[in-house]
């Protein structure tokens, strides 16, 4: 089943299996300003697209802070460089908007911002997020490997962390078929933390899902959920803000990177 919003009316689309051929008709429709895909349960897919979150304002007000920043192909620590993006992560709209959906308090722990363009064009294979960035490396049972992104340590943490989080991403462009949108495999999260071989076998066996959005939308999604994007076929600006969120503190003297104060 797949809920579409057109125009203010809403439709269900019923299907027993949705072949890939069938879904690319269906996302090409949107790109025509036709249909908006929004068939997706938070709880239950791990994912969900919130339409018109942001006014045509306040994009542009993101737009323009933005604009000065160096992106290739992405920018961290963003809500500490840039105070428009801190008051929108912490503003009551975003925080009611994932209050409405999780059973205790969140609270932002990093910031990333992304824009393909046709001189930063890239892929991202299959994978689930399973780092998390801290403000110094503490070794504790359950946690690692480690690493090093742009000065800031990360770690995997125990599933039980990652299943408490969130991540939102707010559009500041159209996101067709062809700016290299995100592609999932919902309720990919509910099984834990999987191998390469379980990735395979998720995607052989499960049907992948297109995520086109427009300016303004929000895209919430669990960091556990299967996920994929490809290169831009017409590369443009695919500008996202991507804001993660906890929902608890980190235990024995780790604590988040990007926690504001």
């Amino acid at each position: 089943m797949l809920l579409l919003h057109y125009q203010g009316f809403c439709a269900i689309v019923f299907y027993s299996r949705l072949e890939r051929s069938e879904e690319t008709r269906l996302y090409r429709i949107w790109t025509l300003g036709k249909i908006i895909p929004m068939g997706f349960y938070f709880d239950r897919d791990g994912i969900e697209i919130v339409p018109t979150v942001l006014s045509k304002k306040e994009i542009s007000d993101l737009r323009a802070a933005l604009s000065s920043l160096e992106v290739s192909p992405g920018c961290r620590n963003l809500m500490r460089q840039v105070p428009a993006v801190a008051n929108l992560a912490t503003s009551s709209k975003i925080l009611g908007l994932l209050n409405a959906r999780l059973a205790q308090e969140p609270f932002p722990v990093r910031s990333i911002f992304f824009d393909k363009t046709p001189e930063a064009n890239w892929l991202v294979p299959w994978h689930q997020d399973l780092s998390i960035a801290v403000s110094e490396r503490v070794d504790l049972p359950g946690y690692g490997p480690w690493s090093i992104k742009d000065g800031v340590p990360h770690v995997q943490p125990p599933v039980d962390v990652l299943e408490a989080m969130v991540t939102l991403r707010i559009h500041l462009d159209d996101c067709d078929e062809s700016n290299g949108p995100l592609r999932v495999i919902p309720g990919s999260h509910r099984v834990g933390r999987l191998d390469a071989a379980s990735i395979f076998k998720a995607r052989s066996n499960q049907t992948e899902i297109t995520c086109c959005a427009r300016t303004g939308d929000a895209l919430l999604m669990r960091p556990l959920l299967l996920h994929a994007s490809s290169e831009a076929s017409v590369p443009a600006h695919r500008r996202v803000i991507h804001l993660e969120y906890a929902t608890r503190p980190l235990p024995n003297g780790l604590e988040w990177a990007e926690v504001l104060s």
